[in-house]
């Protein structure tokens, strides 16, 4: 035993110091999911209800479409779809595009990204700090109009669209990572997950993985009121339906007010600290009302990302509260 740990010891006294710091150290790719479950202490008010969020603004592109984004690339590259070098092309409202514009830079890929002109001044400025390339159009033809524009360019051949809309790989990052870590970080104690619904694929990922854990466990989505633009989700249009949505897998949908996803955005900052967008306010929103409704639950709600990439739009002026 000692003469086996004295090989040992002098094999690794000849490892490259750098190789040595490169398994001690995570790449920024490694630090994508893992983010903090924290509980809601002021705005829940007397409740035998647990309220939960999980803070997604941690991801290091700040949102939670880092997790998809870069299971879209990687997945891609181990099927052999694509290869650095590429480029890419995808539609986006905003944090999808941050997020591909970030791994596109990790892994060595062009990236076009294609968006609504009314997408906050935050949004876009991070896009190309990253190196992508922004394609505008206008907010009369908004996401669908973004997602056509970005088949055509594929059809010309100048790209290859990844389609979050209709991408597996897009729900099998929060089947393979948010679901779990939401089930172990409440001890598989969760009764309702709260999520925005823009592409879909957050609720569609996790809600698979935690029925299969405890087929009880209710699934809320949530979308605009007709009338209501709230940032990163969606009423579709039947046609422009995400195919990766599957309506079996959402037990209940809510309707959201711009302005009450917008004031509960704010009492967040406000009253527990935590500086997120409008769709978070919504799904916070969305979780209170439930929680008047129930007893001895625990709910949990998805931050899809942070307040400062909406500071431009003055939703958080003081005039605006």
């Amino acid at each position: 035993m000692r003469r086996f740990a004295g090989i040992m010891a002098a094999l690794c006294s000849r490892l490259d110091p750098i190789d040595a710091m490169t398994q001690q150290y995570p790449t920024i790719a490694e630090c994508v999911g893992n983010t903090p479950l924290v509980r809601l202490q002021r705005l829940p008010g007397e409740t035998s209800n647990t309220l939960l969020v999980k803070l997604e603004g941690n991801n290091p592109a700040g949102s939670v479409k880092d997790r998809p984004a870069l299971s879209m690339i990687t997945r891609a590259e181990l099927r052999g779809d694509i290869q650095p070098g590429d480029t890419l092309i995808e539609a986006t409202s905003g944090n999808t595009g941050i997020a591909l514009a970030m791994a596109a830079a990790i892994k060595g890929y062009q990236m076009i990204l294609i968006m609504p002109d009314n997408s906050s001044a935050e949004r876009k400025a991070a896009m190309t700090a990253y190196g992508a390339e922004l394609i505008l159009v206008s907010k009369e033809e908004g996401m669908e109009g973004a997602r056509d524009l970005a088949l055509a360019m594929q059809a010309e051949g100048r790209g290859k669209v990844l389609d979050q809309f209709a991408n597996g790989d897009n729900p099998m990052a929060h089947y393979t990572g948010t679901g779990p870590e939401i089930w172990r970080q409440t001890g598989g104690q969760i009764t309702h997950f709260i999520s925005s619904m823009g592409t879909t694929g957050t609720i569609m990922g996790v809600s698979r993985y935690l029925k299969e854990q405890n087929p009880a466990v209710q699934i809320v989505g949530l979308q605009p009121m007709e009338g209501s633009a709230i940032p990163g989700i969606r009423r579709w249009p039947q046609e422009y339906l995400p195919k990766i949505f599957e309506s079996e897998r959402v037990d209940r949908i809510v309707d959201m007010a711009q302005a009450e996803a917008e004031d509960v955005m704010r009492r967040m900052a406000r009253e527990e600290g935590i500086f997120c967008g409008v769709s978070s306010g919504g799904s916070v929103a969305a979780m209170l009302r439930l929680s008047r409704e129930l007893e001895n639950a625990v709910l949990v709600a998805i931050i899809c990302d942070r307040g400062d990439r909406y500071l431009s739009t003055g939703v958080y002026d003081a005039a605006a509260r």
